[in-house]
């Protein structure tokens, strides 16, 4: 069974990604993807959700 892990950012930025990234991964998460959420008025995302997943031990 897959357990699941999103970690929230409001600062969006390649340096913050990465962070959050190698942070998780480290831990033993697997990176699932990444969303982002847009501002109407800015080409830059406002937020950006990271997925992640790892085998559940039951």
């Amino acid at each position: 069974m897959l357990e699941y892990k999103v970690v929230e950012l409001s600062t969006v930025t390649d340096e913050e990604i990465e962070l959050a990234i190698n942070s998780t991964v480290k831990k033993g998460w697997n990176l699932d993807g990444i969303r982002f959420a847009m501002k109407e008025a800015s080409k830059r995302p406002a937020m950006a959700f990271i997925l992640f997943t790892k085998e559940s031990i039951l």
